[in-house]
């Protein structure tokens, strides 16, 4: 209940009014059955515009952090995620990443519409980086369609460090879903999984324009912090 009330009369229509989304492809979002949509990962506004402007309730793997943070501030922040039906994963791990993939196969056999980042983590500096597997492994178990999706602008309004977003205009992108039935019965293998993991990442880069960096976001993150420790955060 909470989840559409803040969707259709608390927080969505705010958002729409502020940022004035330009919507393409949205008919791509198919109207029932399950789905993942992956998108790129630019900005903590992404969390909610997306999920503002798609008809169908999305169930977003989100970061364990944001259940975990200290203080009032971390009560708050715990408290909207679960109310809004997001689930936490832990991305410390390949232990972790095989609970966030049933996490989310237990989305879809719902017949629900599962979200997820495939770089695992926000872009530090607006490029886009190389996906994780868990998003292939999870479309050929469950044999569902892969809508891509690109968030343009929402570095600008919000980057890294910034609490307060500005007020700017953004684009949500939604291209045709891929399919990939053609891989039925080969979910184990690790060449396959990064064959899908790349066709779904040059669909966002399609939709998106960013400039695309062949490596994980986490590790060049970790060794930027190491040289300029005060400047990611």
């Amino acid at each position: 209940m909470f989840y559409y009330v803040l969707k259709y009369v608390l927080l969505g229509p705010l958002l729409r009014l502020l940022f004035r989304p330009r919507i393409e492809g949205l008919e791509h979002i198919p109207d029932e059955g399950a789905a993942i949509v992956a998108g790129n990962h630019l900005s903590f506004s992404d969390h909610f515009l997306m999920p503002a402007i798609i008809r169908r309730r999305i169930t977003f793997l989100a970061k364990a952090e944001y259940f975990t943070g200290p203080g009032l501030k971390g009560r708050l922040t715990a408290s909207f995620f679960r109310s809004a039906g997001q689930i936490p994963v832990d991305r410390s791990g390949k232990e972790a990443g095989k609970a966030a993939i049933r996490e989310g196969l237990g989305v879809l056999s719902k017949g629900e519409l599962l979200g997820i980042y495939p770089e695992g983590t926000r872009s530090h500096d607006g490029r886009l980086y190389k996906g994780k597997v868990g998003v292939a492994a999870m479309a050929l178990k469950a044999h569902v369609p892969v809508v891509p999706c690109a968030m343009v602008g929402t570095f600008e309004i919000q980057p890294p460090g910034q609490v307060v977003p500005r007020i700017k205009r953004v684009t949500i992108r939604f291209g045709e879903p891929l399919d990939f039935s053609r891989y039925a019965g080969m979910e184990n293998e690790k060449a396959v999984l990064r064959a899908v993991t790349d066709e779904i990442m040059y669909a966002i880069l399609g939709l998106s324009g960013q400039e695309y960096v062949d490596r994980y976001a986490a590790e060049v993150k970790a060794e930027q912090a190491k040289k300029f420790p005060r400047l990611l955060r």
